[in-house]
């Protein structure tokens, strides 16, 4: 009994308590069994998925309207991430990544129809709260060789560029987006890298 007790609670603690999603450790889990049986490794397509917005839904709506954003936004990626195969996880905040099996052929319609699946608005409370996304994404292919956390990075620094408009969506993440230095792990634009550099 204390057995199933401690693996039903190791379990529950590796699920972000909001959404029920794995966390990042899951998904680079995950994305690098993938990699290593090559099951999926040649289609793998990894995702990383921002909020546009989510501090002004905070802030004009309160937290429980941002807490209902993510959980929706949690549930969409689930769904479509699901339907493919693959696995959804948060990443943090209003931060998302993905790593499913998408034939390079279809990328393009596949990665637009995710951001027409995510990009509806949010009920709550008899409102409809604005909601669209970012996505960055990166073929493993791309990066031969490399760990799934490069292959993230890259997915990573592809949303920021398309985030931007640095680049147009949907882009693919490149070996240079890869290795994009960090700032104490953290890609440089995300909030609070610009105190860290100047403290550097």
């Amino acid at each position: 009994m204390h057995a199933i007790a401690l693996h039903r609670r190791l379990a529950a603690s590796r699920r972000d308590q909001l959404t029920g999603l794995p966390r990042r450790d899951a998904l680079s889990t995950y994305g690098q069994r993938q990699l290593a049986t090559r099951r999926h490794a040649d289609d793998l397509l990894v995702l990383v998925l921002d909020g546009n917005g989510f501090k002004a839904v905070n802030d004009l709506f309160g937290h429980a309207a941002g807490d209902k954003v993510l959980v929706t936004f949690a549930q969409r990626l689930r769904h479509w991430t699901a339907a493919r195969q693959g696995l959804a996880a948060r990443l943090g905040g209003d931060e998302f990544g993905a790593a499913v099996p998408v034939p390079r052929d279809y990328f393009a319609e596949e990665l637009a129809g995710l951001r027409f699946h995510l990009d509806r608005p949010v009920p709550y409370e008899g409102l409809l709260l604005p909601f669209t996304v970012s996505i960055g994404a990166a073929y493993a292919t791309d990066l031969p060789g490399r760990p799934f956390s490069d292959v993230l990075r890259s997915a990573d620094v592809s949303m920021y560029k398309v985030k931007t408009g640095e680049e147009p969506f949907p882009y693919l993440g490149t070996t240079a987006d890869a290795d994009v230095k960090a700032v104490n792990g953290r890609r440089p634009g995300r909030p609070g890298t610009a105190l860290l550099e100047r403290a550097a």
